[in-house]
């Protein structure tokens, strides 16, 4: 049945009166003797289903939605967990992981096992969660579920193998890390406060131990409440009151003294010798006023009291700002060192900060170097070593959401050149004032797959047009929405040609050049709308249906009557003066569609350019434009009815004219009004039909080949508005951007949660459709007309009804010719039709390699002349014919649409292969890749699934649900590219990399790199020996004797349940496996042992000395009174 559906195909594409027949009025070309046929199509395919396998490899961007922070001081990474359930760990650059946990609870706390290559985290579903870091992808080791208790603070000591966690209602349970079990060991809040007291003191807010003495315990509860419990003794040290809420507490060094935050923005300073009231009260940011009261000040959220052996404390804390002055300031992080207070202002509200320092010993001097500070759209790292307290660069790829983000291109195997190039050019361009040290999160080793480290270059489209201003014409109306949004781009890496396409309705093309510039920007102005007043009644056609007539539809000069001056305005302006281009991406030409009849235009839905042709063409719903950008002039403007000619299949219902027309408001929306056949048969407003070739009224034709520079001509401000959609709409990020289906009986909101439903057949809803957009373009050498002998340059054009149009062009081959003569280019009918918008375009030979389109060899514009070897074009061209052997002439189409995908043969347009992709869903992307050193077509589809066919038989290789229900933001920015590769935005500020490909899922864990490193653990330092000797701890604490099971007992079960994970700590450390693992690992613990015995060896000299200086001493002694009596002493 397959094989005589793939004959009914070919039949229908080859006979006369199917849709491959071509138009009237294109001459036929004569067949070769050679020309191929299906029977000689043998390709053979090498990628089969095991070549396939879905796999994450490494995210980018700013966490999305951060709630905490945590930095290992010995391994030097840097862990950030966020509200969905994220973690996202980094060290030096290149170093980026990410885990998530299954349950999607957000993460409220992290706690390093410092040097240990293990992080705790705990999320607000009350559960606590051991990550192993010392495997290349961190995984869970045990999990706590809390039962009865909700979890408010965590708390683990240096070298510790018990964590603290306090709890809602003010109980303190330890967890041993090892086995992660609850301990019998219980601070009930009732025990911790005195017994006259009736108020409940609150969730614990702070844990920790005390420096000078670990089994002390400093809990701190929210309403006020302080109490140190002694662990050995069980009871309580003291207790202090205070009428303000607590934040956060932290520890002098010392262990004699600590310093607390308060809800009312003060900051308390307590001495341990006396704990009845504070030694010393602030408000740093608060005044006395006249009458003698305070100032109500913000809540200081967190404070962070540091010592510095060269200088004075460090007093760190966010918030505290007066209420009078923080409604027109910004967030704020104060650092106060000594008598100098400085006040840091952030952009964004701060989530979290921590204070960098040498030492993991919390009962040393600190000296803290950094402070990082977790905004909630940034991550910031201030110095603390210079005065001015300057930030560290980021190299971290952290700003891709500096503005949201609405589009999304991916290339791979670019030239080798090309990034040094844009590095050099993007350095340029950063921010001076950073600080010259080396960035504090170095650890970690470098990961091969991690791709892209830091942002290379950035361009902005605005500096091409000027400034909105209020009253001045219709970009007064424009000013408060975002008029430079990007929509889609096109960037060649050979050519080094880059184009955008803005929400305004423009295209803006951009050469590379190493030098600057400073040139004119030359601007051209479409009118591509369709106008109901424009009707022609179907007689007018019938002689000629390709071409109107010259002479009935001449060019309306701008001021004649019915030509709309008033209303022939570009949404935006563009600079008209000499504008200086630094180094870079350089605007060369700005290509807008005007207002007509009140209404803005359309939105472009499609874009291609070619380096080697100079052409540029877009399309959107009333049409296509194509632009000569050499010589600076409009090679076409025809509307999307005129390019069928003869050969329009959809037999269109009449229907009288409207003058209210809607506009689509998506790439691939279909309207539900109809129109009159006449109206549709109608010339486009925008052109005129000259021998094949068109020329727009505001643009001379192409005949003359000297670029004209269209100004903007100033016309009266508009009082209306026309009754379609606004000038455009806010510019929506990719998190937000609509994708519109035909169906009006759902909601807005429904359609927003759901892509399950399948869209009308294009065939079946033809006759409600009123418009018909350009949804795909793509520039390459073909066959112009069906049996045509030798290819030419052509463009094939894809629309929203899935219809195939071919428009071959005749270039001058000559480069003097090139810039002088015009380009000669018109539709030559349909080649065929498919279910569903056309979405992609590709082109093999008949040995099913991968034709790619030709281009210009990049050279520099402004570059200084030779006047011996003057600079002429190179171009790269890949023919059909020259990229082949087995066949001389022909080659492969590939057509994807939402629906299907075909493979077509040319010249005689042949269908070889058709395959229905989906039924129920519709395509959101498609790409023809290369992948294991073949090709493949890769398909994204709105319900999540993800499926690779070959070519170019269109056998399905892989079809996996990759996501359960997607979302607008990822269906908006999903794109596949070479080498099993594909990104898509995850989140308003994160890019999610996957591969497609089995045999780099096979490699992956080799190119990862590692997140532990082994390192010697820092020792603590020596206190001297008189100190130790008489000043030290007279008592060591042993927490296995106290928090044990011998001793505390077991924990009642239905308090928590433990659930165990792959694998438990003790295989921990040989996760890291592997030769240089232990190789490094013998010889830091060689390291060790010799600086052990060197230093048993100082003791041991420095006792000998002391013995000796001893003896001396009391031989002295001895020989002084040896000869007195007793009574002389």
């Amino acid at each position: 049945m397959k094989k005589f559906r793939k004959v009914l195909d070919g039949l229908s594409s080859s006979s006369p009166g199917g849709v491959a027949s071509p138009s009237c009025g294109s001459a036929a070309g004569t067949p070769t003797a050679h020309a191929p046929t299906p029977q000689d199509i043998h390709v053979q395919e090498t990628l089969v289903s095991e070549n396939f396998q879905i796999c994450k490899t490494v995210r980018h961007g700013f966490p999305y939605q951060p709630t905490c922070l945590a930095f290992d001081p010995v391994q030097k990474i840097l862990a950030i967990g966020s509200r969905t359930g994220g973690i996202r760990i980094l060290g030096r650059p290149g170093v980026d992981c990410y885990s998530q946990h299954e349950s999607g609870a957000a993460v409220l706390q992290l706690q390093f096992l410092i040097n240990e290559g293990a992080l705790v985290t705990a999320c607000a579903d009350d559960t606590l969660h051991l990550w192993n870091l010392r495997q290349r992808r961190p995984a869970i080791l045990h999990s706590l579920k809390f039962n009865r208790e909700r979890i408010t603070f965590c708390h683990l000591p240096f070298q510790s193998k018990w964590l603290y966690v306090g709890t809602e209602r003010g109980n303190t349970h330890i967890v041993n890390i090892e086995s992660f079990v609850l301990s019998g060991y219980v601070i009930m809040w009732n025990k911790a406060i005195e017994l006259a007291t009736k108020a409940h003191p609150g969730p614990v807010v702070h844990l920790s131990d005390s420096p000078k003495d670990e089994g002390k315990l400093l809990i701190g509860f929210e309403s006020g409440t302080v109490v140190q419990w002694d662990l050995r003794a069980k009871k309580v040290d003291f207790r202090i009151y205070y009428d303000e809420a607590i934040h956060s507490v932290s520890w002098h060094h010392e262990g004699k003294q600590f310093m607390c935050s308060h809800s009312d923005g003060s900051l308390t300073m307590w001495n341990l010798r006396n704990t009845a009231r504070p030694i010393q009260i602030t408000y740093p940011h608060g005044k006395i006023l006249k009458d003698g009261r305070k100032e109500s000040c913000k809540p200081i959220l967190k404070v962070e009291y540091k010592t510095s052996r060269n200088s004075e404390p460090y007093v760190i804390f966010s918030g505290g700002l007066s209420y009078d002055k923080s409604g027109g300031r910004r967030p704020t992080l104060t650092i106060m060192h000594g008598k100098a207070i400085t006040v840091l202002e952030m952009d964004h509200p701060i989530v979290e900060f921590l204070v960098l320092c040498d030492t993991p010993y919390s009962n040393e001097v600190q000296d803290p170097y950094a402070v990082v500070v977790l905004l909630e759209k940034d991550f910031i790292v201030v110095d603390l070593t210079q005065s001015n307290f300057p930030i560290f660069e980021n190299p971290y790829p952290m700003d891709i959401h500096e503005s949201p983000v609405t589009c999304t291109a991916y290339f791979a195997e670019c030239p080798p050149d090309i990034i040094p190039i844009l590095y050099s050019i993007g350095a340029k361009q950063k921010k001076t004032g950073y600080s010259h040290k080396e960035w504090p999160v170095s650890g970690g080793t470098w990961t091969l797959v991690s791709g892209f480290h830091n942002m290379l270059y950035k361009l902005k489209t605005s500096k091409v047009f000027e400034k909105p201003k209020a009253g001045e014409g219709r970009a007064g109306e424009l000013v408060e929405e975002d008029p430079y949004a990007v929509q889609m781009v096109s960037w060649c890496p050979h050519s080094r040609l880059f184009c955008v396409v803005g929400i305004s309705s423009h295209v803006i093309l951009y050469r590379f050049s190493k030098h600057d510039a400073n040139t004119q920007i030359v601007s051209l102005e479409v009118r591509l709308q369709s106008d109901s007043e424009d009707v022609i009644s179907p007689s007018e056609t019938e002689n000629n249906p390709c071409f109107s007539d010259p002479s009935s539809h001449s060019p309306q000069p701008p001021g004649s009557p019915g030509s709309g001056t008033q209303d022939s305005l570009p949404c935006l302006k563009v600079k008209n003066r000499p504008v200086r281009m630094p180094p870079g991406y350089q605007a060369e030409l700005v290509v807008q569609l005007q207002w007509v009849d009140g209404e803005p235009p359309q939105q472009i839905t499609s874009l291609d350019i070619n380096s080697a042709y100079g052409l540029l063409a877009f399309g959107n719903c009333n049409g296509l434009t194509v632009v000569d950008f050499l010589q600076k002039t409009i090679l076409m403007c025809m509307g999307t009815l005129d390019l069928y000619g003869a050969a329009d299949p959809y037999q269109r219902l009449t229907r009288s004219p409207r003058k209210n027309r809607q506009s689509t408001s998506g790439l691939t929306e279909l309207s539900d009004n109809q129109v009159s056949m006449d109206m549709e048969r109608s010339k486009s407003p925008t052109s005129d039909h000259v021998n094949g070739h068109c020329t727009s009224p505001t643009s001379q034709p192409c005949s003359v080949g000297k670029p004209r520079i269209t100004g903007v001509p100033e016309g009266p401000r508009l009082t209306r508005r026309g009754p379609g959609r606004p000038p455009f709409r806010k510019a929506q990020s990719a998190a937000c951007m609509e994708i519109s289906l035909p169906v009006s009986s759902h909601t807005e909101e429904s359609r927003e949660n759901s892509f399950s439903r399948s869209r009308s057949s294009s065939v079946s809803s033809i006759d409600r459709d009123t418009k018909e957009s350009v949804t795909t373009l793509q520039f390459g050498e073909s066959y112009g007309r069906k049996g045509n002998a030798l290819p030419t340059a052509c463009l094939w054009v894809g629309t929203s009804l899935g219809v195939v149009l071919l428009l071959p062009i005749s270039i001058p081959t000559e480069e003097e010719e090139r810039m002088e003569e015009p380009i000669t280019m018109g539709p030559s009918g349909t080649v065929l039709m498919l279910k569903g918008s056309v979405l992609r375009f590709a082109f093999l030979d008949c040995g099913g390699a991968l034709i790619q389109s030709p281009y210009e060899v990049w050279r520099d514009p402004n570059g200084p002349e030779d006047p011996d070897r003057p600079r002429r074009r190179k171009l790269v061209n890949f023919s059909p014919s020259s990229s082949q052997e087995a066949c001389s002439d022909g080659h492969l189409a590939v057509v994807c649409s939402e629906k299907q995908a075909k493979v077509i043969l040319m010249p005689t347009q042949a269908v070889l292969f058709t395959h229905n992709i989906t039924e129920s869903s519709f395509l959101l992307r498609a790409d023809v890749v290369s992948v294991c050193n073949s090709v493949c077509l890769a398909c994204f589809c709105a319900n999540g699934h993800i499926m690779t066919l070959s070519l170019p038989s269109l056998r399905p290789l892989m079809d996996i649900n990759y996501l359960p229900l997607t979302d607008l933001r990822i269906a908006r920015t999903f794109v596949f590219t070479n080498g099993g590769q594909a990104l898509y935005l995850s989140s308003p500020t994160e890019i999610q990399r996957l591969t497609y490909s089995q045999e780099m899922t096979d490699n992956l864990q080799d190119m990862l790199g590692e997140l532990f490193t082994p390192i010697e653990t820092p020792e603590a330092q020596n206190k001297g020996f008189l100190k130790g000797f008489f000043g030290g701890n007279a008592q060591t604490f042993d927490r296995e004797e106290l928090f044990g099971e011998a001793a505390a007992g077991k924990a009642s079960r239905s308090l928590a349940q433990h659930i165990p994970g792959p694998m438990g700590l003790e295989n921990m450390k040989a996760a890291a496996g592997g030769v240089v693992g232990d190789l490094a690992r013998a010889r830091i613990a060689l390291d060790q042992r010799g600086e052990r015995l060197g230093e048993l060896e100082e003791r041991t000299a420095l006792m000998m000395n002391s013995a000796e200086t001893f003896s001396t001493h009391a031989h002295q002694v001895m020989l002084k009174h040896k000869d007195k009596k007793w009574y002389q002493l």
